[in-house]
């Protein structure tokens, strides 16, 4: 798999050859997305391919933040915890979204298919950091009994058998998850979506957007669009037309690193091609390129330089694979994503003729796509199951502040992670110190009992002898006063 720094790069060269233009004449359609990440791209091309005229403004160009910028994981499921969502929406309700996430990761698995040379590899494992293997049975009977996904309880022995290492006991693997290459799945999305009509506009913000009216309004630098439905499909990027939606979403940068081949010492210390996460949210990696390590750095609510993480990265590398030893790091990415104060995305309809499909961040692509099929049959077929996220409602993120707060809370969160690991792991040991001596005093009593069986086998064999001694002696004496009687 290519990296999606790079791959991002070549795609905005390539976006520009093929024409993409910024918006310089007056149109009327009957969908304008604004926003042209994976949720938007998927939207244009499922109402498309339905029959609707759509055009797609994206600020920048196709793919340069977070959805040409991440791990490229498709997992079932949210960003929220099976138990937080029955406690919020009710079992029922659950289990409908549950499905609708499976249906988003069924959505790019048959469209990766489509688009081809995106370098999905298959299935992904959560390990977990502390010996917790009571709480994974209950676990995965409800990821498996209650909401049909295909899941797997690895034994400690068996994840460290793969991952060679101690830091994780055990795991869920999730063998119909798998990985793409975002970048390249991206750009091949923008390329069926504009095969299927979409017009796609590039360095195109939205200045102000008009939602009164049956045909809604919006003004970018040099034209003005006419629409019967607007979909912000947009990030924290989208701007001053929908500061509310921006104020929303808190600000989350993640990088990621790609070492330099490692060779045959990659595979002796990681036998399993899928993607690796740990429950606490600390690690991320996989192996790409047949033998190079992608690996992501933990969250932070800062912009920063992505080279500033390259020593993070390698240290944290090193920590959990000590025999790696110091990796070099060839590339950094990095991307901003919007992440909600619920945790769940924000799909649905703002007022008649105005909808949003947005606020992904830590929910995987599989929510990405289903949000924009969802928002695409909700506006022409008349889908209502948007209304299964009316509960999540936008709320306020807190501005500076929340991001101060979501910092903090990041990294006390790690924090109470790394230490739980460290502590399993220190009773770990205790627990096979305790297990070596007691094999020693086994191996000592063992060691007496054999002493004594052979001493007493050896007194024994005296006894025995010193009988047979004394019974020759007395045959002996009892011939001779036979000899003498004689």
């Amino acid at each position: 798999m290519a990296i999606a720094a790079t791959q991002t790069a070549d795609g905005a060269a390539a976006s520009e050859r093929r024409g993409r233009q910024p918006l310089s004449f007056n149109i009327d359609v009957d969908m304008c997305v604004i926003g042209g990440g994976l949720a938007g791209l998927t939207l244009a091309l499922e109402s498309a391919k339905k029959g609707a005229s759509v055009v797609l403004l994206e600020s920048r160009h196709i793919g340069w933040n977070a959805s040409g910028h991440n791990m490229g994981s498709v997992m079932p499921g949210y960003g929220v915890s099976v138990h937080d969502l029955i406690d919020r929406v009710g079992f029922d309700n659950t289990r409908e979204l549950w499905a609708l996430a499976q249906e988003g990761a069924d959505y790019i698995r048959r469209t990766a298919d489509a688009i081809g040379n995106v370098g999905l590899s298959e299935g992904a494992l959560e390990v977990s950091t502390v010996d917790a293997g009571d709480k994974l049975i209950g676990r995965l009977q409800m990821l498996g009994d209650d909401f049909g996904t295909e899941v797997e309880g690895w034994q400690t022995d068996r994840v460290r058998e793969a991952l060679k290492t101690s830091r994780y006991f055990h795991a869920i693997h999730y063998p119909k998850a798998f990985q793409i290459d975002a970048a390249q799945y991206l750009q091949g999305l923008a390329r069926l979506a504009e095969e299927a009509g979409v017009r796609i506009f590039e360095n195109t913000p939205a200045v102000s957007i008009d939602p009164n009216g049956i045909r809604k309004r919006v003004v970018t630098p040099s034209a003005r669009l006419r629409a019967s439905h607007i979909v912000l499909a947009g990030n924290i990027h989208i701007g001053a037309p929908a500061m509310r939606l921006a104020g929303t979403l808190m600000p989350v940068w993640r990088y990621a690193a790609v070492t330099e081949p490692l060779g045959e010492a990659l595979s002796d210390v990681i036998a399993y091609k899928g993607s690796v996460t740990d429950a606490g949210g600390v690690d991320h990696f996989r192996i790409v390129e047949g033998d190079r390590l992608m690996w992501a750095s933990p969250e932070t609510t800062w912009n920063a330089r992505p080279q500033g993480f390259a020593w993070a990265i390698q240290r944290r590398i090193k920590t959990v694979f000590p025999p790696l030893g110091d990796v070099k790091i060839d590339r950094v990415f990095g991307g901003t994503f919007g992440q909600t104060v619920h945790g769940m995305p924000q799909i649905g309809r703002l007022r008649p003729g105005l909808w949003v499909v947005s606020g992904f961040g830590r929910q995987g692509l599989n929510t990405s796509s289903m949000g924009g099929d969802l928002i695409s049959r909700s506006i022409l077929w008349g889908d209502d199951r948007w209304k299964l996220f009316s509960p999540f409602e936008l709320v306020w993120a807190g501005g500076v502040g929340g991001r101060v707060v979501g910092q903090v809370t990041g990294s006390l969160s790690r924090g109470v992670a790394a230490a739980a690991g460290t502590l399993a792991r220190w009773r770990e040991q205790a627990r096979q110190r305790e297990q070596a001596r007691e094999r020693m005093r086994e191996t000592r009593i063992i060691a007496a009992r054999v002493r004594s069986e052979q001493a007493a086998q050896r007194a024994a064999q005296l006894r025995q002898a010193q009988e047979r001694i004394e019974l020759n002696r007395i045959e002996g004496e009892r011939m001779s006063q036979d000899e003498d009687a004689a």
